[in-house]
C-alpha cells in the first residue's frame, strides 16, 4: 500500500470547511484533481529519496538519528544550520557525509582568530599577460561551495563573521565593488564548541537569527557508542552512497513550499512565537526572565521546517506536534534569558518548555 494515500490528499486539499486541514499556504482553491495527484506523486517520490538518504547517512553516522533528521529538515527548508557540541560527536563527519549523499560540492573552513574575510570570500590578484597587459583576476575563496562547513565559527573575529553573514543572507559576495553569485543550492553548516569560550567571539544576534535551526549534539547512548567503536576501528569502514543530486534538493525545497499547512498549525506558530516576547507574552516567566524574544524569522522558520519534518516522516501535512518538536531548535538561539534567570538556574530550554506546554 502506498505510503501517501490519494484520498487523504484530496480531503486535505479540497475540504476548506475543516479548519484542521484547510490549506493556508499555498492557496489551492483553484487546484484540480490532476494537480493534487501530481503533487502527491512528487511528495511520494521525495519520501522515497529521503528514506534512502537517511539510510545512507546512518551507515556512517551512528546513534544521531534526531540530529540527522533535523539536519535534513534544515536543508529541505533551504536554511543554514548551527551545530553545537563537544569535540568527537561526528559533526564534521556529518557534513562530509551529507556532501556525498546529496551530491553537493562540500568545503570546510577551520575558523581561527587570524582568519581574514579574504580567506573566506576570495581576493583579486594582479596578473600580467604575455603581451605585458596587466589585469586583476578574482580567485574564489572556499565560500564558493554548495555545502560549506564553518568549523568553530565563533573563533573568528567579528570582521570575518560579517563577511560570512552576507554570504548566508544574500547568497552572493562583493569583492572590490563587484558581485559574485554563490553556487546553488548554498548552505552553511557551522559548528561551535560549548566548552571552551576563551579566545572566542560570540556570534551576534543578527547572525544567529540567520541560522534556521540550532542543534545541540549530545553524547550517543551505550548501544550507539558500542557500534561506533566496532564500526570505525576495523580494517574497513562504511561509506555513504549518493542518493540525491543538488537539482533534486532544489526541487525538494520548492516542493516543501507547496505543501499545504492547516489553520490550526499556523495559529499554533503565531501563538508560540509571540509567547516568547516579553512585550506580548502572557507568561510570567517570559515577562520577568526573558531579555529578548524571537522575531518574525522564527515564524518563517516554523512554517518551512514543520512542512519539511512532515515530509521526512511520511506525512502530507504538518501538525502542531511538528511545531512542538521544532520549538527547541528554532527558538533556543533566538531568545535569551536575563541575569536574574541565570542566577536562578532558569535556562532558555526551561522557558521554551513552558511555552510549548500551552499548546498541548
Amino acid at each position: 500500500m502506498p505510503l501517501f494515500r490519494p484520498q487523504f490528499w484530496a480531503s486535505l486539499t479540497f475540504n476548506p470547511s475543516d479548519n484542521r486541514s484547510a490549506p493556508v499556504a499555498p492557496d489551492t482553491s483553484t487546484a484540480t484533481d490532476a494537480d493534487a495527484l501530481a503533487a502527491l506523486a512528487d511528495i511520494e517520490r521525495l519520501g522515497t529519496q529521503l528514506r534512502a538518504a537517511r539510510a545512507s547517512i546512518g551507515k556512517v553516522i551512528y546513534g544521531q538519528q534526531d540530529v540527522i533528521d533535523q539536519t535534513l529538515v534544515a536543508l529541505l527548508s533551504g536554511g543554514h544550520l548551527l551545530l553545537i557540541g563537544v569535540p568527537g560527536l561526528a559533526k564534521t563527519k556529518l557534513v562530509e557525509t551529507l556532501g556525498v549523499v546529496l551530491g553537493m560540492e562540500a568545503k570546510r573552513i577551520q575558523f581561527t582568530p587570524d582568519l581574514m574575510p579574504a580567506d573566506i570570500l576570495g581576493s583579486e590578484v594582479l596578473e600580467e599577460s604575455d603581451t605585458g597587459r596587466r589585469s586583476f583576476r578574482f580567485i574564489e575563496g572556499p565560500v564558493f561551495a554548495q555545502l560549506l562547513m564553518a568549523d568553530e565559527i565563533n573563533r573568528a573575529s567579528p570582521r570575518t563573521q560579517s563577511a560570512l553573514l552576507q554570504s548566508m543572507q544574500e547568497k552572493h559576495v562583493t569583492v572590490a565593488g563587484k558581485r559574485y553569485d554563490l553556487p546553488a543550492p548554498f548552505h552553511v553548516l557551522a559548528t561551535q564548541n560549548p566548552l571552551e569560550q576563551e579566545g572566542t567571539y560570540p556570534l551576534p544576534e543578527a547572525q544567529l537569527d540567520r541560522f534556521l535551526l540550532q542543534i545541540d549534539v549530545g553524547y550517543p547512548d551505550e548501544a550507539a557508542e558500542r557500534q561506533i567503536m566496532i564500526g570505525t576501528t576495523g580494517a574497513t569502514t562504511a561509506v555513504a552512497s549518493p542518493t540525491l543530486t543538488p537539482t533534486d534538493l532544489m526541487a525538494a525545497q520548492a516542493l516543501v513550499r507547496r505543501l499545504p499547512i492547516g489553520e490550526s498549525v499556523v495559529d499554533a506558530i503565531v501563538k508560540l512565537v509571540r509567547a516568547g516576547r516579553p512585550e506580548s507574552s502572557d507568561l510570567d516567566v517570559v515577562k520577568q526572565r526573558v531579555a529578548w524574544g524571537p522575531g518574525p524569522r522564527a515564524s518563517q522558520a516554523f512554517m518551512l521546517a514543520a512542512r519539511a519534518r512532515a515530509i521526512i516522516q511520511g506525512r502530507l501535512a504538518p501538525s502542531v506536534d511538528d511545531v512542538v518538536a521544532l520549538a527547541g531548535p528554532i527558538l533556543r538561539h533566538r531568545m535569551a534569558v536575563n541575569f536574574s534567570a541565570r542566577a536562578e538556574g532558569i535556562t532558555v530550554e526551561t522557558v521554551i518548555n513552558q511555552m510549548c506546554a500551552r499548546l498541548a
